[in-house]
């Protein structure tokens, strides 16, 4: 066993959790940076800058959709492969590596054909009352950004794997080099050469390119732990049972986002026009940022946390909890200050346009006052994932988007409207920040019920190779 791997059980846990934590968070954050370099370099363009970050927000729906299906894999992928390498069992390891290849490219096939046959009409269905110029610069973006979008699924996967397999600073690189990739020819096909959307687009998409090729090229090299075999690509229904189940709560959080973005786009689009859109699209690059910073974190704690699962070392699956929780509620804390203290600071490195600095300001204090809860709330849901509790993961995920967002956020800026006349608009944004509270409420009960995988004597289910659950003898 590779001793990398070994720490997970026997290292500092302080030590171990920043070791995970620096090339999980900023992989996460750099993940965010391909679309919100576009955003800046984009809506701050002289002439038509508010428009194209219109676009751009237009196309949020359609990019969460996509990478739903990557989380769907890379994160089920992820989250097996470590319970299984704290088990020591690096074959059935190798058979993750391989069989999560396999779904990313069946899922890949499926959303990049169907986006260009039905391309216009799935953007005029997120669009509905956005002006025609909005509209055609979002399919101009998408039809040469969608290649790109499978790519980062294929990086989003392997990048994990990587991680979970004892290379944590190797998944940060991969991902940072991506990046800067992209920023470097955002300058070069926006600033300079003057492309606008369509030089987005391609900045975005030969970015992905690079970081897929390097992540896939790690698999083949000799000196790498877990490797591509050949026995690990053949189709195993058990694996792709084992993977869709832990990778089915992160796919339903990201496709919620697909749901919530969509509502919530229509609902601005009748309440204030492309100046909402505009706002919504500089507050949720920065909100973004912020969530993945959290993310990352928690994704940190999820390869530590499965494997001293799989081993049955619940004191330091405790510890990790815990420790991940602090930080990631003081990351929250500070994100809420920043909103509320610079709101429209944060907004004008996205537009400086008088009405939308004017509109952003209020927007993004309802969007981010909450924070901490959802700290909270994120935390919680990974854990599930890594105590192979999927179901209780998609119930933590979904509850503050689905089940009180999006009744929320239909009924609440109506109700502004009727009963005292006030902005449709704010209703929407403070709809998300009661959705907040609710969710990190229905969280704490869910983490209540499940406390006892904390105590020294649980002895979590084991599920041994069986024929639907894992390799046949003859597999091994």
């Amino acid at each position: 066993m590779d001793n990398d791997i070994r720490e997970l059980e026997t290292k500092p846990m302080g030590k171990l959790l920043w070791q995970y934590a620096l090339p999980a968070v900023a992989s996460q954050v750099v993940t965010s940076i391909y679309n919100i370099v576009d955003r800046i370099f984009l809506g701050n363009s002289p002439d038509d800058g508010k428009m194209l970050l219109a676009a751009l927000t237009i196309t949020f729906p359609l990019m969460n959709i996509i990478h739903a299906f990557g989380s769907l894999v890379g994160a089920g992928s992820g989250a097996r492969m470590s319970i299984v390498l704290g088990r020591k069992d690096v074959r059935w390891a190798e058979k993750i590596l391989g069989n999560s290849m396999l779904l990313t490219f069946l899922f890949g096939f499926i959303f990049v054909v169907g986006g260009y046959l039905w391309m216009h009409p799935i953007i005029n269905l997120f669009a509905d009352g956005a002006s025609q110029q909005v509209i055609d610069a979002a399919c101009e973006y998408m039809y040469i950004v969608l290649p790109g979008m499978f790519l980062l699924t294929v990086t989003y996967n392997l990048v994990g794997l990587i991680r979970s397999s004892g290379y944590p600073m190797k998944g940060m690189w991969i991902m940072v080099g991506g990046a800067v990739l992209n920023i470097l020819l955002d300058f070069i096909f926006i600033s300079e050469m003057g492309w606008g959307m369509k030089g987005a687009a391609w900045a975005t998409t030969l970015s992905m390119a690079a970081s897929a090729t390097v992540a896939v090229l790690h698999f083949v090299q000799p000196k790498s732990f877990i490797r591509f075999k050949r026995h690990a690509w053949a189709p195993k229904l058990y694996i792709f049972r084992n993977i869709l189940a832990i990778g089915i709560s992160p796919f339903s959080m990201n496709f919620a986002a697909f749901a919530v973005v969509a509502i919530l786009n229509r609902q601005l689009i009748r309440f204030g026009g492309d100046d909402a859109m505009t706002v919504y699209g500089a507050a949720n690059s920065y909100m973004g940022l912020i969530f993945m910073v959290l993310l990352g974190l928690c994704q940190a704690m999820q390869p530590i946390a499965g494997y001293n699962y799989g081993a049955r070392r619940n004191d330091r699956l405790r510890e990790v909890y815990i420790l991940t929780m602090k930080v990631c509620v003081l990351i929250g804390i500070l994100g809420a200050a920043s909103a509320l203290l610079f709101p429209r600071t944060i907004i004008g490195c996205f537009n400086s346009e008088p009405e939308i600095l004017a509109m952003g300001g209020p927007a993004l204090r309802y969007l981010l006052v909450f924070c901490p809860l959802i700290a909270f709330t994120v935390t919680n849901s990974q854990l599930f994932q890594s105590i192979d509790q999927p179901w209780i993961a998609i119930v933590t995920s979904l509850s503050r988007q689905v089940i009180f967002l999006i009744p929320l956020s239909l009924i609440l800026p109506d109700l502004l409207m009727d009963f005292n006349h006030g902005d449709g608009v704010t209703g929407v944004w403070q709809a998300c920040a009661i959705c907040d509270v609710l969710g990190a409420a229905l969280s704490a009960v869910l983490l209540l019920t499940h406390r006892q995988v904390f105590r020294m004597d649980y002895v979590p289910p084991i599920r041994k190779p069986k024929k639907e659950l894992g390799p046949k003898d003859n597999e091994q």
